[in-house]
């Protein structure tokens, strides 16, 4: 994670703009890298946790009921202390202290003994593995699943993925290695099998599964945004979608999340580096660059230094088109670190998207 000490942006930011005009950089409140402009788009709300001053969040996950769109929760993940399940209008749900848990995903539709839940996942980066959960869609209750270890070290990033009835762990670690584990219902807990391992040359996190196309993004930190074919045989060379060039996408990159809207699908990503998000229209095998935007104005604070992102395509909660969830490093003035989401129809706005 990248974190600009604001003695150091001040003097680096007059200098960059010395050598720049108006037209070709416009940067984010509280950023330091030059890219093109960054469109500015308010929180709607933010997250709020008065039980621990200390907040290390990273990485959200969203879901909304299809039935009544305004049954909705934010889950969010506290790297020291565990997980987070929030409303819609920021207040505590519930929180499990489970310890350091990074990247959180989740997937509808996982049976346990004839019930349908919401299963629940995070990578746990000091047991080197990954916690479960059930999440009930009648009740909106969350509970422990239980704990799937693993043998790769720490599983530094972490998503999920489904295809067909099968229902995916992700984890991947600092050396560039990303397994897929079909994870099931055991008589005593989750069950995972490893079905492929894949490899980038340096570390990633960030990474979301394309279901209906069938795949995998992973955001390899310092060097760009890679896919992966989720139906590939082993060994099959990646496709590399976006590169960190210090325009469009800065060190490091992040989060990744997919938004449908309108016939269309878009992948965001987190650069990290310049506290912005670009995003790309899917098309294919093409990726055609449409802008980005940063999370500043109106009456929440500005968002800087972001991991973790998600996006729910369609109605949720007070949002009738979609909204985008995204980690802040650093809540106004405080130590707190929170979570901010955006109304996705200001993203649309913003960037003039069809």
């Amino acid at each position: 994670m990248i974190v600009t000490p604001k003695s150091f942006a001040a003097p680096f930011l007059i200098a960059l703009l010395a050598g720049c005009s108006a037209a070709e950089v416009e940067l984010p409140q509280g950023t330091m890298a030059r890219g093109d402009r960054a469109h500015a788009v308010p929180a709607a709300m933010e997250t709020h946790v008065t039980t621990d001053p200390q907040v290390d969040a990273d990485d959200p996950v969203l879901w909304a009921d299809s039935r009544d769109p305004a049954r909705a929760v934010l889950f969010g993940t506290d790297k020291s202390d565990g997980l987070y399940v929030h409303d819609m209008d920021g207040k505590v749900r519930q929180f499990f202290a489970d310890g350091p848990l990074n990247n959180v995903d989740l997937r509808p539709g996982f049976m346990v003994d004839g019930r349908e839940y919401v299963l629940v996942a995070a990578a746990e980066r000091k047991r080197f593995g990954i916690m479960t959960y059930l999440f009930d869609p009648a009740t909106l209750e969350l509970q422990r699943y239980g704990f799937i270890p693993t043998d790769m070290g720490e599983p530094y990033g972490f998503c999920m993925g489904k295809q067909g009835d099968t229902t995916y762990l992700i984890p991947n670690n600092k050396q560039g290695e990303i397994r897929l584990y079909a994870v099931s219902a055991g008589a005593k807990g989750p069950q995972a099998r490893l079905d492929r391992v894949m490899k980038l040359g340096s570390q990633t996190e960030g990474c979301v599964s394309d279901d209906a196309a069938g795949m995998l993004y992973v955001g390899e930190e310092d060097v760009g945004i890679w896919r992966f074919a989720l139906n590939a045989g082993a060994g099959a060379p990646p496709l590399k979608v976006a590169p960190i060039d210090g325009q469009r996408l800065t060190a490091d990159v992040e989060g990744l999340t997919i938004m449908r809207d309108r016939g269309a699908a878009y992948l965001i990503a987190s650069s990290q580096g310049d506290a912005t998000y670009p995003i790309w229209r899917i098309d294919g095998d093409t990726y055609a660059y449409q802008g980005r935007f940063a999370v500043e104005g109106g009456a929440i604070d500005a968002v800087t230094g972001t991991d973790g992102l998600d996006a729910w395509s369609g109605p949720i909660g007070p949002y009738p088109e979609g909204a985008i969830a995204m980690h802040d490093t650093a809540d106004g003035a405080g130590p707190q670190q929170n979570y901010k989401l955006v109304d996705w129809r200001a993203v649309r706005k913003a960037l003039v998207l069809p």
